[in-house]
């Protein structure tokens, strides 16, 4: 859902946008794939790339990877990390982002990272992004000028929501459940997550749940 609005915020900003998926081994692999390519075709995205970086799953660590590992449970009020963060995940997809952008000349990456409403994984934390910055400065051409977004970082789950539906996003396409591929589970983190953002919103979530 984070990565849906993000787009669409791209799209308000003027960009032509040119969108990433990655198959990290994750449990619900298909099913986001077909949502990343129906939300392609609605945004128009011409340029599309999906890469292979299920070596995630072979380091493992995560219950999104590894089937052993049990998907936790949501409890809102934890402060513990769920067994649902994989480690590191976001420097391997800025990774690709960054030289798929200096390759096509690309001015933005935008990346859907939330740290006021989401499961406390340490690399949707601000200072990330800062840090990662520079690092794209240090690793790139001196010519290249590329600035990582993160448009939704400091809002609350239930403000992506109202500015998801203000932007036309396609928030019926998305699909945020960590375990399941048919309906959604809503019970894990994600799920109870997107589930209170809606109801606090006020508004019905588009997709079904068990």
């Amino acid at each position: 859902m984070d990565s849906c609005v993000t787009a669409a915020v791209a799209r308000a900003d003027g960009y032509r946008l040119a969108l990433l998926h990655s198959d990290y081994g994750q449990r619900t692999e298909g099913r986001e794939r077909r949502a990343f390519r129906e939300m392609a075709d609605y945004f128009g995205a011409t340029e599309r790339l999906v890469v292979d970086q299920r070596y995630l799953a072979q380091i493992g660590g995560s219950s999104l990877t590894d089937e052993r590992i049990p998907v936790s449970l949501a409890n809102l009020d934890s402060k513990q990390i769920p067994s649902s963060y994989v480690p590191f995940r976001n420097a391997h997809f800025l990774a690709v982002a960054v030289s798929w952008a200096e390759v096509m000349g690309a001015e933005r990456i935008y990346v859907g990272a939330v740290a006021a409403d989401s499961s406390g994984y340490p690399d949707c934390r601000p200072e990330y992004y800062e840090t990662f910055r520079r690092l794209v400065r240090a690793g790139t051409r001196p010519e290249t000028r590329i600035e990582i977004v993160a448009p939704l970082i400091s809002l609350h789950k239930h403000e992506i929501v109202k500015k998801g539906i203000e932007l036309g996003a396609p928030l019926q396409l998305s699909w945020s459940c960590y375990q399941s591929s048919e309906r959604a589970c809503g019970v894990c983190d994600s799920c109870a997550l997107r589930l209170r953002a809606f109801e606090q919103a006020g508004v019905q979530d588009p997709i079904s749940y068990l």
